[in-house]
């Protein structure tokens, strides 16, 4: 038996309320995001995170993103600076991450930070999260709502192959709009990029008037695992056609088996790869290709989440 027999309820006001019950009760809650499906916990209830790292078996070095609803809330939990300020004004709400110095009277549970002194914050803009975070009026931890080192969930029934038994309710209000994790970034002292994301490093260097650094060798923030998002079989990068035993999935001129975006829309692509990865993983085929995708813009973000994908330790 199952420890949870789990539910998804379609969004909607009655749906919330059994939502945030579940939330203030110490219990998880997949939600969706713009950008994914989330696995939502108080973030002030060190039991109610470590069900987040149970659910998801996921390590106990990985931190996790603070999600609010509001400015002030944000701010009653990180240190902002000239810099993060901007960030938020320009990016908030939205698909930006934010990792900053934890303020020293926050109420996080230190399970969320995995014992470091910053913490990652985010202002979603999806109208679920949204919802969630104001009706049970607490900070939501909320990693991607799946197994750990699996495919990311774009649809709630991604979510429920990955964690049914293993959490108590999904929330469905259809697929996520962006499909890929936020942009992280550490404003301050010098502005660095921990992980691609929707919101491009020039976007975020135009707004901060200076350019934007890359990430050092620790984990300091989630999805910098070099084996991450992965698929169960094999994956194989910029291929141009399949070899046997390959589901091919292309992009732009490659066809493919399917296709990330036939016009070569890389917005479109970002919305699709981790469908496409969870269409591949079910089909008979022993393999996964994807076709050579561009590295600017969002393009940047899809190759990074690819090639986690297709890392084996």
């Amino acid at each position: 038996m199952p420890p949870f027999s789990t539910r998804t309820l379609r969004y909607g006001t009655a749906a919330i309320l059994e939502a945030a019950d579940v939330i203030r009760a110490g219990g998880c809650v997949a939600v969706p995001t713009e950008t994914v499906y989330g696995l939502a916990a108080d973030a002030t209830d060190s039991r109610a995170v470590a069900g987040i790292y149970a659910a998801k078996g996921r390590p106990s070095f990985n931190p996790l993103i603070v999600h609010v609803p509001d400015f002030a809330a944000a701010e009653a939990i990180g240190v902002f600076d000239e810099a993060a300020r901007a960030l938020a004004a320009r990016f908030w709400p939205g698909p930006l991450t934010m990792v900053l110095p934890l303020r020293k009277d926050t109420p996080i549970a230190s399970l969320v930070t995995a014992g470091l002194p910053t913490v990652a914050i985010r202002m979603p803009s999806h109208r679920a999260m949204q919802a969630l975070l104001r009706a049970c009026g607490r900070p939501l931890a909320a990693p991607s709502a799946n197994a750990s080192g699996t495919i990311s969930p774009t649809r709630a029934e991604h979510v429920a192959k990955s964690l049914a038994g293993r959490i108590p309710l999904i929330l469905d209000d259809g697929p996520t709009p962006g499909g890929i994790e936020s942009t992280i970034v550490a404003p301050s002292p010098q502005p660095r990029l921990l992980r691609p994301g929707p919101i491009a490093e020039e976007k975020i260097a135009k707004a901060l008037g200076r350019p934007v650094g890359g990430a050092g060798a620790g984990i300091e923030a989630p999805g910098q695992l070099s084996s991450h998002y992965a698929p169960a079989k094999p994956l194989r990068l910029h291929a141009t056609e399949a070899r046997d035993g390959e589901w091919l999935i292309g992009f732009g001129a490659v066809a493919g088996d399917e296709t990330l975006s036939a016009s070569g829309d890389l917005v479109e692509a970002a919305a699709r790869v981790f469908d496409a990865l969870h269409r591949a993983d079910a089909e008979a085929a022993t393999a996964i290709a994807v076709a050579p995708v561009p590295e600017t813009g969002i393009g940047a973000a899809i190759n990074d989440r690819l090639r986690r994908a297709a890392h084996r330790d």
